[in-house]
């Protein structure tokens, strides 16, 4: 895992005011934080973003950006994707991990059989899950505790995972079923 790869962390969600300022929403774990990340980019990194922040709601922040002087200007920037560089990002505590550095490792079993790849991690309030994507199959759904992932190597590219009998082979047979029509 390189620390040079590009972090979404927030978007600017439209223009506030006729004044130039935009609404700013963070994806940051604490949507504050995104104040200290700098430079803020685009997706190519070819332009960078100097934001003065002036309030914030529940959902977005309200901030001026630098060269930004009007309504229309603003509104050009609606969904522009902000981004900062791994490497910018505070070192986590140990068995702490950002949600970009699990996606895309191996998965494997205790005997370091191929269990697939982690195409996402989820939660929906419960806690974290992953979602693997086996060679073969659906993907499925594993939660991301101690317990089902009692290893993970950020640097080798890779999680060993232990998920309860007949977790896989019950996950793949509901994502491979073809939906019942009810008869009357």
């Amino acid at each position: 895992m390189t620390n040079d790869r590009k972090i979404l962390v927030g978007v600017i969600s439209g223009a506030h005011g006729v004044q130039g300022d935009v609404r700013l929403r963070s994806f940051t774990d604490v949507p504050e934080a995104i104040k200290k990340y700098k430079p803020l980019t685009d997706e190519a990194g070819n332009r960078e973003f100097k934001f003065k922040f002036k309030s914030a709601t529940n959902n977005y922040f309200i901030a001026a950006l630098e060269g930004i002087k009007d309504r229309d200007a603003a509104e050009a920037l609606r969904n522009t994707k902000l981004y900062i560089l791994r490497s910018a990002l505070p070192k986590t505590a140990k068995r702490e991990f950002y949600e970009s550095d699990l996606v895309g490792l191996a998965a494997v079993d205790g005997k370091d059989k191929n269990c697939g790849n982690v195409i996402a991690v989820h939660n929906y309030g419960g806690g974290p899950f992953l979602e693997i994507q086996p060679p073969e199959g659906g993907a499925f759904m594993l939660p991301f505790d101690k317990k089902c992932v009692p290893a993970v190597d950020i640097p080798e590219g890779r999680i060993v995972i232990n998920p309860p009998d007949g977790w896989i082979e019950t996950a793949r047979s509901q994502t491979t079923k073809p939906a019942r029509e009810e008869k009357e």
